[in-house]
């Protein structure tokens, strides 16, 4: 019987399966490679989002403890305020209060800072960033918070004004 492959040409065919083989193994590696990585750094981007969240909320509340220290009283919590200072909150006894003294890091990732500084306004009230006169009854306020992410460190900030509302 004649085999449809002559006995010269088998050797040509010979080792075809085992390299295929082996390009089908690096195939499913490389496959399997990029799923573990795709994996990995969809871990890392869900802890970043989380860690900018958290960031936002304790800013958030770093302009309610702000609030809550004014309305507690102007002349004897806010006014006195050193200019460009940073301060940092602290919570005892029910009652916010800001202090020069470095507090603790949150939860052990997060520093946050508060910065008071004065707000300028022209002849016609408006806000103005120079030329203008120092507005005793409102003040800048501008909440800082840094966390450390993988050796690097990043800062989210936002600023708000607040005024005298209650003339206290």
């Amino acid at each position: 019987m004649i085999s449809p492959r002559s006995k010269k040409s088998m050797p040509f065919y010979r080792g075809f399966g085992m390299i295929e083989a082996v390009i089908g193994m690096a195939l499913i590696t490389i496959f399997l490679f990029a799923i573990a990585e795709v994996g990995r750094l969809g871990s890392r981007l869900i802890d970043s989002a989380g860690f900018r969240m958290q960031a936002t909320f304790l800013i958030e509340e770093g302009f309610d403890a702000v609030r809550g220290v004014r309305d507690a009283g102007w002349a004897a919590n806010i006014a006195p305020l050193s200019l460009d200072t940073d301060y940092w909150l602290n919570f005892s006894g029910g009652v916010w209060a800001l202090t020069t003294t470095p507090r603790p890091f949150i939860d052990g990732r997060f520093d946050r800072r508060v910065r008071v500084s004065a707000v300028l306004r022209d002849s016609s009230d408006d806000i103005v960033t120079t030329s203008g006169a120092t507005d005793t009854n409102s003040k800048k306020i501008t909440v800082s918070v840094a966390w450390s992410d993988r050796g690097a460190t990043t800062t989210s900030t936002v600023s708000t004004y607040i005024m005298n509302l209650f003339n206290n």
